[in-house]
């Protein structure tokens, strides 16, 4: 996720870059709100169903359609089709970040659970300051569209972290599934809270 809050930081420094070409602070504001629009959308639908199978599998998939959606902003179309590929580079934010949360509840040690939440969102604020930095640094030396390829590539590596970790991101308990009617973690408790032996 240190990644992930990369692609988000630089999104916003390209978003600058994009806006004074293409009708300035309006544009910039109707970016960033299709931004979190998207988010709230995929997260809404991503919350509305029970999920069954592994969260470690799915946050894989989260994480890659999360990356893929970043690619398209590199095209840098007219103000309005670029507001609506920046809803889409939203739309798999919330739902990658709450399946994090529940693989790293899964797997950290018990009475840890709150540190590690507090370790995944540090390493995405840090992601996001680094991304904030590089980005202008590359819209300086290439322009525009490259300030968009930091997210995608930012995203890009984030799945390949995962994809390189598969062994230690073992499903834990049952291999295939978890149970359908929610989200549980390891010692019972239902989602969104947490069993006595979780709290740290």
């Amino acid at each position: 996720f240190l990644f992930i809050g990369m692609a988000l930081g630089s999104i916003t420094v390209a978003g600058v870059s994009y806006a004074d070409g293409h009708g300035g602070d309006a544009v910039y504001g109707w970016m960033m709100a299709a931004l979190g629009f998207g988010a709230l959308v995929g997260g809404a639908v991503y919350g509305a169903r029970q999920w069954s199978g592994a969260p470690e599998r799915r946050l894989g998939l989260l994480v890659g359609l999360l990356a893929l959606c970043y690619w398209p902003l590199m095209l840098t179309p007219g103000a309005v089709a670029m507001t609506a590929l920046t809803a889409l580079a939203g739309v798999f934010l919330a739902p990658a970040l709450a399946c994090a949360f529940i693989v790293v509840d899964r797997h950290a040690p018990r009475g840890t659970v709150t540190e590690a939440f507090s370790w995944l969102v540090t390493t995405f604020t840090v992601g996001a300051s680094l991304g904030t930095a590089a980005a202008g640094p590359v819209v300086e030396w290439g322009g525009t569209a490259w300030g968009f390829a930091v997210p995608g590539l930012a995203g890009a590596a984030a799945f390949v972290v995962l994809l390189a970790t598969a062994r230690v991101l073992v499903p834990v308990g049952d291999s295939e599934v978890v149970a359908s009617s929610s989200e549980n973690d390891r010692n019972g408790a239902v989602e969104p809270g947490f069993s006595a032996g979780h709290q740290a």
